[in-house]
Parts: C-alpha cells; structure tokens; sequence
C-alpha cells in the first residue's frame, strides 16, 4: 500500500470512528484499513502520514526513529532572539524533556491558507511567525514548548515529516495523495 499524505483540517479529530458533532479522519478519507502514524491535536493543522503497514507506521511514528518533523508555527508576542535560544534548548516541560529543537524566525508564509475560523487577533499584541523542527512528538509538545518561554501558540500547522512537506506536496486542507512508501525508506 503507498503512503497517504493528508492535510488535516482544523477542528478534525484524528481517528476514524464517529464522533458526534466532530469531523473526524473517516470525513475525508474513504481509504480501508488505514492508519495514521502519528497524530496531530484537533487544533493544530497540516501534514499528516496514514499507511496499512504496522512496521512503516511505527518508524515514522516512534520517536527513537528521528523522523524530523517541522512545524509552522504563529506565536503571540514578538519571537526575541533570547526566546529562540531557549527552544533550542531541551525543555523541562513537567512530565518529561523536550530534546534539542530546531528554531527560526520567519515570514508569515504567504502560501499558507486562512485558518476558518481566524486566530484571535487583539489589537496591541504583535504575533510573529516560527518554524520548529523536532525528533519527538510528545502530546501538545509543540504549544507547550512556545508557552514555556513566554510564546503561547496561536496557530501550529505541521508542515513537514521527514522527507514529505506541504512545500514539495501541495495540499489544500481535506486533500490528500497517494505516494510510493519507498520514498521514506529510500530518505
């Protein structure tokens, strides 16, 4: 079975089973016996990887397989360099350490859709933009990360995981494709 890219809506609760008054995985893809390896939070957007094959789920799911994954990220506040220095760095977060992560200040993409419905926005506080690459994917790890150093996450749309990316597979929120599972084996 080939890989399925996703990009998951805001607001989808990631399984299959019906949940009343919630969209859920099985709203868009019509594919059986697929599984998603790995989750995302109904409030966080983006790049999801869903497959039929339990040992390909696992590496790309596990955290002791590395696969990076890059996420886009709209805090509130203005991003210092001190801030961004600081998740780099491993975070006690209470129930565990983050590892080291990849950080940078960037411009709001401009490829990136509207989220329905808006960030709230408020008047006198500046947002800025950010793009964290980890190793890990704890629960909510990424919010709690930009929380931990005065940065609380407005919007989080995961953009890539490992060598899949919205940039080189463009996908409209809801939309997915197909792609050979070698190409994550082969990376």
């Amino acid at each position: 079975m080939p890989l399925i890219l996703f990009n998951k809506p805001f607001q989808v609760l990631c399984q299959f089973s019906a949940q009343e008054g919630r969209e859920t995985l099985a709203d868009y893809l019509k594919i059986p016996n697929i599984y998603p390896a790995g989750r995302l939070d109904a409030d966080s957007e983006g790049l999801m990887l869903l497959t039929d094959d339990g040992k390909l789920q696992h590496a790309i799911a596990h955290p002791d397989h590395k696969e990076d994954k890059t996420y886009l990220v709209q805090v509130e506040g203005d991003a210092s360099d001190e801030a961004l220095a600081r998740l780099r760095q491993p975070i006690d977060l209470g129930d565990f350490v983050t590892r080291p992560a990849r950080v940078a200040r960037i411009a709001e993409p401009e490829w990136l859709w509207p989220r329905n419905p808006p960030i709230r926005q408020r008047a006198n506080a500046p947002t800025s933009w950010l793009a964290v690459t980890i190793s890990e994917g704890k629960n909510r790890q990424v919010r709690r990360m930009t929380a931990a150093v005065g940065l609380p996450t407005l919007r989080l749309v995961r953009h890539a995981i490992g060598p899949f990316s919205l940039g080189t597979h463009p996908l409209m929120p809801g939309e997915w494709m197909e792609v050979p599972s070698s190409a994550l084996r082969s990376a």
